[in-house]
């Protein structure tokens, strides 16, 4: 591990910790949604770092990639089961953490959400260099299972890279074979999801987060301000609402041609395919030679 490295992502890991406890602490019924998200990402440029992905907020079936749009007027209500997903990058070094809050007014979703703590602190335990991903996989599906609920089987933890949010390996919520080993050096995010259904999610909705995977094959009517913006990026995930300062029309039109074209990705939230409350811990964590440093704790 380079030391400019670590230092970088040690930084984001500090970062997104303060954010996290600050969505948590502000996160309330009646608050708009967007205004969580926006004012986290104002605090990490405050601080000198760059969202490493826009930041979202899930609520109740819906696990994952819920992230407001330009005019998003959505409010968190009483009895929402709230997650809040947040990146940070530094030198493009990405750091990444989740929680949840429980907005029910007699705890209806404390168990489940810890749960997902639990699930998420068995597993930290099992970290080291050696370890097969699928034996977290197990401790976090042993973990979650044992206190009465699901994990989500079809959402993983992952590596994390420069400019790259997601790399190998990718680490299951349940015993599975194969996928690799850590190693020492390896920066990962660990998110056990717990669910009180079956615990599969599936796409559904219109989708607010994109990530450039390729440069476009043609730039013949692509808007050049709206590229640029892209490009800046370096493959780190984006917004929509991060082109609020460009024309909304052009925005759209490129959006959609680098779609067609296969160089932009789209990612829709990600929904419970019974409707049932998910619960979502996350840390980032350094594998060292003299243990495990959780970078987001």
């Amino acid at each position: 591990m380079d030391p400019h490295a670590l230092d970088c992502w040690r930084r984001a890991g500090q970062i997104v910790k303060e954010c996290r406890e600050w969505a948590v602490a502000h996160i309330r019924p009646g608050v708009e949604v967007r205004y969580i998200l926006e004012t986290v990402e104002e605090m990490i440029r405050e601080r000198e770092a760059q969202p490493g992905f826009p930041a979202q907020s899930s609520r109740n079936c819906v696990a994952a990639h819920y992230c407001s749009g330009p005019a998003d007027t959505l409010r968190y209500e009483e009895g929402d089961c709230v997650k809040v997903d947040l990146g940070v990058a530094v030198d493009g070094y990405v750091a990444d953490s989740a929680a949840t809050v429980d907005l029910s007014t007699d705890g209806s979703w404390a168990p489940l959400v810890q749960a997902s703590a639990d699930a998420l602190g068995a597993a930290i335990a099992t970290v080291g260099p050696g370890v097969e991903v699928g034996d977290i996989g197990a401790v976090i599906e042993r973990t979650i299972m044992a206190a009465g609920f699901e994990p989500v089987r079809n959402l993983t933890g992952h590596g994390l890279g420069r400019w790259k949010v997601h790399t190998a390996p990718q680490i299951p919520n349940y015993a599975d074979r194969g996928g690799g080993r850590l190693e020492e050096g390896m920066v990962i995010a660990i998110e056990p999801f717990a669910c009180n259904g079956r615990g599969f999610i599936r796409e559904r909705g219109k989708a607010e987060v994109f990530m450039m995977v390729r440069p476009p094959r043609k730039a013949k009517g692509l808007d050049r301000e709206v590229l640029k913006e892209i490009e800046s990026w370096r493959g780190l995930p984006i917004a929509r609402r991060y082109f609020n300062h460009l024309d909304r029309e052009a925005v759209e039109d490129t959006l959609s041609k680098l779609a067609r074209q296969g160089s932009l990705v789209r990612y829709p939230p990600l929904v419970e395919e019974e409707g049932v409350m998910v619960a979502q811990t996350e840390h980032t964590m350094f594998i060292g030679p003299d243990g495990v440093e959780v970078l987001t704790a």
